[in-house]
């Protein structure tokens, strides 16, 4: 498997400061700063790159995994929102929310949760955060 890597450039204070954030591939390069993260100022953040990265992952690891069960996905869309909370200690991460709406002929409601579950608890995206806790709301469309 190849290593995959990300850079992000920060430049002055915390406050006034900025920062570009580019993906490995070249895909993508987009600003990031105080009032982007903490705040409502324009560029992305941390925690928008790792909801995305969350969303893309726990959806093949679900296209996956039903797949496998005889039931291909014609369609899965996952919106991933990631809490972080301001803690005694600092910062962390403490909920990330995974809610998934999937197209899937044939197959029952009840059997859907099951596979969504498990795709939820083995996705790689899912094991690295585990430290977070990790909820989901899976619907059939």
């Amino acid at each position: 498997m190849p290593e995959r890597a990300s850079t992000a450039v920060w430049e002055g204070d915390i406050m006034g400061g900025k920062g570009t954030m580019t993906i490995g591939s070249g895909a993508w390069v987009g600003p990031y700063s105080f009032k982007s993260r903490f705040e409502d100022g324009a560029g992305t953040n941390p925690e928008e790159l790792i909801a995305a990265a969350h969303a893309g992952c726990f959806s093949m690891a679900l296209s996956g995994a039903l797949t496998k069960a005889g039931s291909p996905p014609k369609r899965i869309e996952t919106k991933a929102k990631v809490d972080l909370k301001k803690e005694e200690a600092g910062f962390r991460i403490s909920n990330i929310y995974l809610t998934t709406t999937a197209s899937v002929p044939g197959i029952d409601a009840a059997k859907f949760q099951e596979i969504a579950e498990t795709a939820k608890k083995t996705c790689p995206v899912s094991k690295v955060l585990a430290g977070a806790e990790i909820s989901l709301d899976a619907k059939l469309a």
